[in-house]
């Protein structure tokens, strides 16, 4: 009976979502506040009865029904309780609910936290999620239905959750990637509001601006667990890919940062109007072409979930729907509302412009690369992959482009500025800092390594030129702190700045320094590795939950004293028979030394693959900084204080506009 109720709640979430998607449209084309009245309502309905389908799929999962065909397929009874939970979304039908509710979350959100907003605007906004709810729920009910039942062949156990995915990672990188992922919708709503009422004034920019910046913020925070994830679960060691599913993340990211800049820019000065309402548009859109990449079968990729075509075909109409109407209202809107404001081409407006620029060519750069192979073997023209040479040689030095300007543009002045002054205020720490770049471009390394001297230098400007900005500001002319002057917004840029420069550094540090040997090791072998010395002390055997495993320990010394004993494992599945491998990882901020088991290879000895990977910790403290900068720029007064400006009644209010 729990699927079946399941299945008549979406039904019900899909009938509100219609209503939600008319009405409030509906009511803001007449000036009818009673219609207009209802979208608050209508979309926490909507969340309320996704909920509770959610929550019935959950219940599914725990209590080992498998009369449930994604029950079934990835779950099993000896699967412990916690990943029976997190696999209602390890799965194409499940992560798609889980999609529906955090769009519905989101929906609750603007409707709970707008109400200072003219309420044309949010029913308008509200309206256009409701749109989006309705695709989306349409998907699931007619291609994914996540309650569909087995019967009356009804398996005695299940096939077991995928064994990549009986990790923690679960719990945590699919609900935040999604925060991210269907966050950008918010954006996309208030761009689609604005251009309906024609109106793209600084008001419609500081209304979108903290949605964006928590988006993004959760969207970085994503990213990051899914990188590191990968890194200790994977067993080859590494932290970014290239993978197609990857860069179907990592697009929306690049335009959503673009479009972070471009934004606070139409807030402050009102430039940009037409650029950013586009840049919300290919944010969001991109965000559609990531879910159309991993659930339509075109890719093949470990973190694709579904291989059906006609859920492919469903998603790309409903993307070219989204897309196509979108970029039609805005070929029909844009021109009455361009932006009049001047400035000159010295001045914090072309800097910033200069920085969206970059982005939006870097994402169409990673575009390319992932589409290509695709588009090639759609039209029979041959077989290509695009890989990590191409993503490096073009990314790259496009990273290494805008970095310049992340110090420039914050002490530049809006409209006009002078390169004198840009001199006269960076010539003495660029000094300090190509300095310091030349001294470490010996770190870590026998001979002299220009990349780590470049990653230093421009690090380093980032970094001196974010800290001359906050000292600047805390630090007045007579000695005193003056703390006040010190915003969550400004904070919030700070901690982002500082974040990315430290994911450069570390980036550049692992990979110019990384050191790695694949061994045959048996009891009693000692090697050494970045300084390090392995000696294997024991092979052995244990029992998990559901798992048997062989393992290995390690002692790992340096200079004489013991620094670790590590234990990788190599695990065998009981209900798939599936082989996964478990690194063994010792961690400091310097450094990481990681160990992975291979394969038995006679004679009681085993494949060992040895890592010494420095700064590879920078990597995710930096964009650990990054996610958490945009979430405290939330906590601005302004944002809390977001005055109604509008000959309609705030979000709230009631009767009929005459």
């Amino acid at each position: 009976m729990i699927p079946e109720l399941g299945h008549i709640a979406l039904i019900i979430a899909f009938c509100l979502s219609i209503s939600l998607a008319l009405v409030p449209a509906w009511g803001a084309a007449r000036r009818n506040v009673s219609a207009m009245n209802v979208a608050p309502t209508l979309a926490v309905s909507v969340t309320l009865f996704v909920a509770i389908a959610f929550s019935l799929l959950a219940t599914s999962f725990l209590q080992d029904d498998f009369s449930v065909a994604v029950v079934a397929a990835n779950s099993n009874s000896l699967l412990p309780p916690i990943f029976k939970f997190s696999a209602v979304w390890g799965n194409h039908e499940g992560s798609l609910l889980l999609w529906v509710l955090i769009l519905s979350g989101w929906m609750t959100a603007v409707a709970f936290f707008s109400r200072g907003l003219p309420l044309i605007m949010v029913a308008r906004v509200l309206s256009v999620m409701g749109f989006i709810a309705v695709g989306f729920l349409a998907f699931s009910l007619l291609t994914s239905n996540p309650f569909e039942r087995l019967l009356p062949n009804t398996p005695l156990d299940g096939n077991d959750l995928n064994p990549l995915l009986q990790d923690p990672g679960l719990i945590i990188h699919p609900p935040l990637l999604y925060m991210g992922y269907v966050g950008l919708s918010v954006p996309f709503a208030f761009a689609i509001a604005a251009l309906l009422g024609g109106r793209l004034d600084a008001s419609w920019a500081r209304w979108s601006r903290p949605w964006t910046n928590v988006a993004w913020g959760f969207l970085s925070l994503g990213i990051m667990l899914g990188s590191w994830w990968a890194y200790y679960e994977l067993g080859w060691g590494g932290w970014w890919f290239w993978d197609p599913v990857e860069n179907a993340s990592f697009m929306p990211w690049l335009m959503g940062t673009a479009l972070v800049h471009s934004l606070a820019v139409t807030e402050k000065r009102g430039v940009f109007r037409s650029w950013t309402v586009l840049l919300a548009i290919f944010a969001f859109s991109l965000s559609l072409l990531g879910t159309f990449l991993v659930r339509s079968g075109v890719l093949t990729s470990v973190h694709a979930f579904a291989a059906d075509p006609e859920r492919g075909l469903f998603i790309l109409i409903f993307l070219a729907l989204v897309v196509g109407g979108s970029l039609l209202l805005y070929a029909v809107r844009a021109p009455s509302v361009a932006s009049r404001v001047s400035y000159t081409a010295v001045s914090r407006e072309s800097l910033l412009m200069v920085n969206n620029l970059v982005f939006t060519v870097a994402t169409v750069v990673v575009l390319l690369g992932t589409l290509f192979p695709l588009v090639t073997d759609a039209f029979s023209l041959g077989k290509y992959s695009v890989g990590p040479p191409y993503f490096n040689a073009v990314f790259v030095p496009l990273m290494a482009l805008v970095m310049p300007f992340m110090t420039v543009g914050p002490l530049s002045r809006w409209r006009e500025d002078t390169a004198g002054r840009w001199l006269h205020e960076l010539l003495v720490p660029g000094l300090a800092v190509a300095l310091l770049a030349a001294l470490l471009g010996t770190f870590g390394a026998e001979d002299f390594n220009v990349w780590i001297a470049l990653a230093v230098l421009l690090s380093g400007w980032v970094s001196l030129g974010v800290l001359r900005d906050l000292w600047r500001r805390v630090v007045s002319g007579d000695g005193r702190l003056r703390w006040h002057r010190l915003n969550a917004s400004f904070l919030g840029m700070t901690t982002a700045h500082l974040g990315f420069a430290a994911v450069v550094l570390g980036a550049v540090v692992v990979t110019q320094l990384n050191e790695e040997r694949d061994l045959r090791m048996a009891v009693g072998d000692v090697e050494t590795l970045g300084g390090y010395r392995f000696e294997l002390v024991e092979i052995g055997q244990s029992q998990g939950p559901n798992y048997a495993a062989d393992f290995a320990v390690f002692d790992v010394t340096e200079a004489g004293q013991r620094i670790a004993l590590l234990a990788p494992e190599k695990r065998r599945y009981f209900a798939s028979g599936q082989i996964m491998t478990e690194a063994a990882i010792d961690a400091s901020l310097w450094r990481d030394v990681y160990i992975a088991l291979g394969e038995p290879i006679g004679d009681d000895a085993w494949a060992v693959r040895l890592q010494y990977k420095p700064m590879v910790r920078w990597l995710w403290l930096g964009a650990l900084m990054i996610g958490l900068g945009a979430l405290v720029t939330i906590f601005d007064r302004r944002y809390r204080s977001q005055a109604a400006r509008s000959e309609l009644p705030a979000a709230g209010a009631v009767g009929v506009a005459s």
